[in-house]
C-alpha cells in the first residue's frame, strides 16, 4: 500500500505513524482508516516500537462526517464493524508496545483511537472530548471499554454524557494517560520513551500486555497460573539470561528482543 494520508517512518526500531491530514485536523476517513490498519502490521514486522502522533496542531479530530457521503447517509453500523474495528484491534493486540503521542486535540473516534495504545503521552497542548452527544451519537471506537477501565464508573459516564474537554493534565490526574509534558518538552520526550521501549525487553514487554489486560476477567488462581507460565517463558529467554548477567557485571544490559 502507497500511503497517501499518513506518513510511516521507522528510524532505529520506532516505527512513527503520524495521521496527516492537518487541513482537517487528522479527521479519519475510509482511506486512513485502513493505511492506519496496514501500517500498524508493517510495523510489527520492521520495528520494537509503534507510536501513534498527529500532524499539525491536532491529533485526531474523530470521524471525517464529510467523507464522500451526508452523514444522514452514514452506514456506522457497517463502517464501525468494518473499519473501525480492524484497526483498533490491531493497535490494541499488536505484539510490539503501542505508544499515542498526542499533540493537540483528540476529538470523538480519534480521543478513542489514543486511549486503545498501551501508553499515551500527551503534550499539555492536547485535550481530550468524547464529543459523540454534541452530534446525537454515543462514545464509540473502544470509548465505552478503555474509559471505565482507566478513570472509573463515574467520570466515564460523566465523560460521555457531557461532552466536556479534557485536559492533558486532568486525563493524567485521572489516570486517563500516563503523563502530560509541557509543550516545548513533547517531541523530544515521547521520542525518548519511544528509544527505551524498543532498546528493552520486546518478549517481556509483550507479557506485561497479556497479563494485566488478561487479569480484568481472571480470578487470582487463574491469573496466579498466567503469571507463572509467562514468567516461566521469559525465564528461558536471551533478555532475561543477558539482563541477569548485565546486572551482576554492573553495566547496562543490551535486549534483543528474544
Amino acid at each position: 500500500m502507497v500511503f497517501k494520508v499518513i506518513r510511516y517512518e521507522v528510524e532505529e526500531q520506532v516505527a512513527v505513524i503520524t495521521l496527516n491530514r492537518p487541513d482537517v485536523m487528522n479527521a479519519l476517513n475510509a482511506q486512513m482508516r485502513a493505511e492506519i490498519l496496514e501500517a500498524v502490521k508493517r510495523a510489527e514486522d520492521e520495528a520494537r516500537v509503534i507510536v501513534l502522533t498527529g500532524a499539525g496542531r491536532a491529533f485526531c479530530s474523530g470521524q471525517d462526517l464529510g467523507d464522500g457521503v451526508a452523514a444522514a447517509g452514514l452506514d456506522l453500523e457497517r463502517v464501525l464493524r468494518d473499519e473501525y474495528e480492524p484497526m483498533l484491534k490491531a493497535i490494541y493486540e499488536s505484539p510490539l508496545p503501542v505508544v499515542s503521542a498526542v499533540n493537540g486535540p483528540a476529538a470523538g473516534a480519534g480521543a478513542n483511537i489514543a486511549l486503545a495504545a498501551d501508553v499515551v503521552i500527551a503534550s499539555e497542548a492536547a485535550s481530550f472530548i468524547q464529543a459523540f452527544t454534541r452530534i446525537g451519537l454515543m462514545p464509540d471506537a473502544g470509548g465505552t471499554y478503555w474509559l471505565p477501565r482507566q478513570v472509573g464508573f463515574a467520570r466515564a459516564m460523566g465523560m460521555a454524557l457531557f461532552a466536556d474537554k479534557i485536559s492533558a493534565r486532568q486525563a493524567a490526574d485521572w489516570g486517563m494517560i500516563w503523563e502530560a509534558i509541557a509543550e516545548v518538552d513533547f517531541d523530544h520526550h515521547w521520542r525518548a520513551r519511544a528509544a527505551h521501549l524498543a532498546n528493552g525487553p520486546t518478549a517481556a514487554y509483550r507479557a506485561v500486555k497479556r497479563s494485566l489486560r488478561e487479569g480484568y476477567s481472571n480470578d487470582l488462581s487463574t491469573q496466579l497460573e498466567l503469571e507463572a507460565e509467562l514468567q516461566g517463558s521469559l525465564g528461558q529467554s536471551h533478555d532475561f539470561r543477558e539482563g541477569v548477567t548485565a546486572f551482576l557485571e554492573k553495566r547496562a544490559p543490551k535486549f534483543e528482543g528474544r
